[in-house]
């Protein structure tokens, strides 16, 4: 069995960028940086912070919908699948891992969720496909989620 799924959670470090395809399908760039605080050498090891920076692309309408609504700062969960980009510039090689989003949770402006508001997703729901299910459920996702 195979499996190629992430998430993660992070501010955009740039305001959305979007764009068309030829055929006339929206495609939103984003940066995303999450943060890793941890103390090096166990215990009484000096604290150090650690960022994470990864480009994530989101089609079709969700992609409209990161374009309008979030900007630089705003905090996401993006649920979605690894891919891995290979290109040779100047006779070498490169490489770089992104993000192709299922769905883009936004949170509430401000720190802690000030401002009132709720979290918004765009993105296909999963749970749409089930019977007797009707999307989902913000408190069960938080509980589901180890952080």
């Amino acid at each position: 069995m195979e499996l190629n799924k992430i998430f993660m959670v992070g501010n955009l470090t740039k305001d959305p960028e979007l764009r068309y395809t030829g055929g006339g399908t929206a495609v939103c760039d984003l940066r995303l940086a999450s943060n890793r605080r941890y103390r090096r050498g166990g215990d009484s090891g000096e604290m150090v912070d650690e960022t994470c920076y990864v480009d994530v692309v989101v089609w079709g309408r969700s992609g409209e919908n990161c374009n309008q609504y979030l900007k630089k700062g705003s905090m996401v969960l993006v649920e979605g699948r690894l891919k891995l980009d290979e290109w040779e510039k100047d006779g070498q090689r490169r490489s770089k891992h992104s993000i192709v989003a299922d769905r883009v949770n936004f949170f509430p402006r401000g720190a802690g969720g000030e401002g009132g508001g709720g979290q918004q997703s765009y993105g296909r729901n999963f749970n749409d496909d089930l019977p007797g299910e009707s999307g989902s459920n913000v408190e069960d996702f938080n509980s589901e989620v180890p952080f």
